[in-house]
């Protein structure tokens, strides 16, 4: 048995076709902030199951009940998600926590330390410098974690 999850980050109000596409047939959709507007969350909900967290651009009432940072569990696998990777409040390997989940930079970046995967699936709102348009796929199967970048051809 395998989990599909769609990561998605730095919306800035912005849902790209091409974006809801890439999630299409995900079981679960972590947003990792920045999201832009409520309108992003509501579509995304249509797709699949969204966790979401607040990024340093959401502002207003909307955003109240948005949490700083989230703990998903899949299988055995505990994922960490927060905005700004700079502000990790844990040590993710005392925490037991297998990914961080990460946007803010709006670089897509997949990394591997000490036993953590570390992944951000860069921005999928509006392109910022010469960055690529981007979400992510994390496969979880079994103990066995694979993260890919997807670029949008936008």
């Amino acid at each position: 048995m395998f989990h599909r999850l769609a990561i998605i980050s730095d919306t800035h109000g912005l849902l790209r076709p091409e974006a809801l596409a890439a999630l299409q047939g995900c079981e679960r959709i972590i947003h990792a902030g920045d999201i832009g507007k409520p309108e992003v969350l509501q579509l995304l909900n249509e797709l699949a199951p969204v966790t979401a967290v607040r990024g340093n651009n959401d502002k207003g009432e909307w955003t109240e009940e948005l949490p700083v940072s989230a703990v998903v569990t899949v299988e055995q696998a505990c994922l960490y998600v927060i905005h700004d990777l700079a502000e990790l409040p844990i040590d993710p390997v005392a925490a037991g926590i297998r990914v961080v989940i990460s946007g803010h930079s709006h670089k897509p970046s997949i990394q591997e330390r000490d036993g953590v995967l570390y992944l951000n699936p860069g921005s999928a709102g509006p392109r910022r410098f010469k960055l690529p348009v981007t979400v992510a796929e994390l496969v979880i199967r079994d103990t066995a974690i694979e993260a890919r970048i997807v670029e949008l051809a936008v």
